[in-house]
Parts: structure tokens; C-alpha cells; sequence
């Protein structure tokens, strides 16, 4: 039997590095069934103004959010988490609350994080580096014109396009979180706390067990294995943090029962999402929760707002 799916609440628009605006995203949601979504560009909340007034167009529900890279540095891992930060629309009217967020967003990205990692990937990658692949090296320009908020979804275009790889082994040689050129991306979990304690946020960690799905997929991406998540994860709890994405493409069936766990042991909210990019390898819906989930989650956050 297929699941009933009521609310997506991952998604991302052309505000980060998805292929829709919000309002469609919106049109869409509601086309497929939807009840809800919501807007979860990475490290960015550019776009919510205009979701949440495509949802009240529409009559689609739609939560703000965004979600916000965590830099990790230890001998057993270096690289990024993503957490994702859900909080009430009316708060998006808080001059504070969005210059506090866009300046500690800042700092995790932007045109300085792209030019560090493409001066590492020509280093050992490029015509003159120490493994070379590339019969030019990969500019700042060239990237830059995917998008204003540059991720590794826009440096794997360019390395289709531009360049010409389209092995999906050689791409993640290049920018894979185990490449000798990764340089993470993202802000110190230190300046997240310091930002929800000022305000009203219930923060998720993403696709925590993608990184162990067996063989190829979409979802997997640069994520970590489980079995770092679970290192790291009395950090988190120390940290606050209220919930699990465990529905979520990149899931097996194993693992989701393992995040279950994970959160009927430590009093965690489940969520969960399609983490839509496109309409083709990433669509939107395929993942979400049931209207008794969302119920749940919504009065997690209402407790949280008021």
C-alpha cells in the first residue's frame, strides 16, 4: 500500500539550487496532492517571501525555512551537515531576525567559499595539477553564472557542461567530500545555537542516513555514513536539536528504523521530505509525512512560536 503523503518539508527553488521559483513549487505541490510544504533553500531565505504568498494564493500550506550548513573539522570527519531550521511566517517580518540570520549565513558560503574551492580543485585537478583531468581550469565566471548562492550541485553542472565530464565517479573524485580537494562549506554549530536561543526555531538534521545507502543514488551525495552521524550525534542533542528527517528518498528501509530509534530514545519530532531539486531526478513529493505527522510537527512549532 502507498503511502499518503500530506506534507513535503524539504524543498529547494531557484534561491538556492533547484530548477523551480517558489510560486511554482507551490502550483506544483498542489497539482500532485499536496497539502503543505516547505521552502528549505540552502543557507538562504530569499525566496520565502514569495512561497508564503504563493501558499496563501494557492491554498497550500507553507512552512518557512531554510537549510543551514554546519562545518565540521575532526580526525574521523571533515565536512558539512545540514540542518534544517523551520520557523512561523510571521517572524520573517523581524528585521533582527533576518539580519541575524543572513549575516551568519553569510559566513558560510558566498563568492570566498567558491573561489577556495575552485583554486583547490585546479590545484590537483586541473591542466597543471597534481592529477589532472581538466583541459582548462574550471573559472570563478563560469560557475558563478549558475546561480548567486554557488553549491556542489552548481560545480557538478559546470564540470558536465563546461568541461565535459559526465562520469559521475570522476565528478565526485573532483568535488566529493572525500576528495583531496574538498574544502567543507557551512558555519560552526556554535553560531547556530547562539542564533535559535534569540529565537523561536525547530531545527531537524537532514538525510542523516544517506550516506550509507548501498550503491549509486541521487540522495546521497557528499553525506557522511550513519555511523558519523552517530559519532557526532551527543553533539547535536547537547546542541538541542529537535528532530530526524527519516522519511526521505535516500532512506532504506533498515536505516529508517534505525532513526526511529534514534528518536524514540532521545524525544525527537520526525519529519521528512523529497529534498525536491528538479522535476526529473529530484522531483517534488516523492518523500514527506502523513497529516498526523504534520499535525504533530505543526504544534511543535506553534509550542515553540508562542
Amino acid at each position: 500500500m502507498t503511502k499518503k503523503i500530506y506534507a513535503d518539508l524539504h524543498n529547494h527553488t531557484i534561491f538556492s539550487d533547484g530548477e523551480l521559483s517558489p510560486e511554482k513549487m507551490v502550483i506544483k505541490a498542489k497539482n500532485i496532492g499536496l497539502k503543505a510544504i516547505a521552502i528549505t533553500d540552502h543557507d538562504t531565505i530569499n525566496g520565502l517571501k514569495e512561497a508564503v504568498e504563493a501558499g496563501k494564493k494557492h491554498n497550500i500550506k507553507v512552512v518557512p525555512g531554510v537549510e543551514i550548513s554546519i562545518r565540521f573539522n575532526y580526525s574521523f570527519f571533515t565536512g558539512t551537515l545540514h540542518l534544517l531550521c523551520y520557523f512561523s511566517p510571521k517572524i520573517l517580518k523581524n528585521n533582527n531576525f533576518r539580519n541575524l540570520l543572513k549575516n551568519n549565513l553569510s559566513k558560510g558560503r558566498g563568492d570566498n567559499l567558491v573561489k577556495i574551492r575552485i583554486e583547490k580543485i585546479n590545484k590537483f585537478f586541473g591542466p597543471k595539477g597534481t592529477t589532472p583531468i581538466f583541459l582548462k581550469n574550471i573559472t570563478f565566471n563560469e560557475i558563478s553564472k549558475y546561480g548567486t548562492n554557488i553549491t556542489r550541485r552548481h560545480f557538478a553542472l559546470a564540470l558536465r557542461e563546461k568541461h565535459k565530464i559526465k562520469h559521475e565517479k570522476i565528478i565526485n573524485k573532483i568535488i566529493g567530500n572525500k576528495s583531496c580537494a574538498y574544502y567543507p562549506a557551512g558555519i560552526d554549530l556554535k553560531a547556530v545555537q547562539n542564533f535559535i536561543k534569540k529565537f523561536p526555531v525547530v531545527t531537524v538534521l537532514a538525510h542523516s542516513a544517506a550516506g550509507s545507502f548501498p550503491g549509486n543514488s541521487h540522495y546521497k551525495e557528499v553525506h557522511p555514513d550513519i555511523k558519523i552521524i552517530e559519532k557526532i550525534l551527543p553533539e547535536l542533542l547537547e546542541f538541542g536539536i529537535d528532530g530526524l528527517e527519516i522519511n526521505y528518498p535516500g532512506h532504506t528501509k533498515k536505516h529508517r528504523k534505525f532513526l526511529l530509534n534514534w528518536a524514540e530514545k532521545y524525544n525527537l519530532i520526525v519529519t521528512g521530505g523529497s529534498d525536491c531539486h528538479d522535476t526529473l531526478n529530484r522531483p517534488l513529493g516523492i518523500e514527506g509525512i502523513s497529516k498526523h505527522e504534520f499535525d504533530k510537527f505543526m504544534n511543535f512549532l506553534t509550542l515553540k512560536t508562542n
